[in-house]
């Protein structure tokens, strides 16, 4: 019956493919990312401040703002947390696509505001920052190339 072709690609509701296996470790990665990132802020802002790399780069410390960015972060942690659970379509691109609003300007926050930087600390900002920044656009890309093969293979099996 489906002899001589490949196996059924994962449908958009995520299961059972490669593609589906590297969106899921991406939005795992940026789902930990957020939560420690979030939670240290929103519960110890003054121990984020003074411990995190790089963030005394730009002073001065405001409990409010920390605690709003920690917020803020937390609820980006809750959406990807959702997406890898559940890595359907309509989960992962939302998802996705929040984290690179705040992640592809908050890259180039950075990489504008390195003067007080040493070369090692602007390395380190630059890298960590595009990585995340960059790691948000290829979890829609896959999900988009995932969804293709899926329509692809429903339309082969219906011609």
């Amino acid at each position: 019956m489906n002899e001589g072709r490949s196996p059924v690609p994962a449908a958009p509701d995520g299961r059972g493919s490669g593609l589906t296996m590297l969106i899921r470790i991406a939005l795992a990665v940026l789902f930990l990312d957020e939560l420690v990132v979030g939670f240290w802020n929103q519960f110890f802002p003054e121990s984020f401040y003074h411990n995190f790399p790089t963030v005394t780069l730009t002073p001065p410390f405001s409990d409010h703002y920390a605690r709003d960015f920690g917020g803020a972060t937390l609820g980006l942690a809750v959406v990807l947390g959702i997406a890898l659970v559940a890595p359907r379509t309509a989960f992962v691109i939302p998802a996705a696509a929040a984290f690179s609003t705040f992640a592809i300007p908050h890259f180039f926050f950075h990489v504008t505001h390195l003067g007080h930087a040493s070369p090692g600390e602007a390395v380190f900002l630059t890298t960590a920052n595009a990585v995340v920044a960059l790691l948000g656009l290829v979890v829609i890309a896959l999900t988009l190339i995932r969804d293709a093969r899926h329509r692809r293979h429903r339309q082969r099996r219906t011609d």
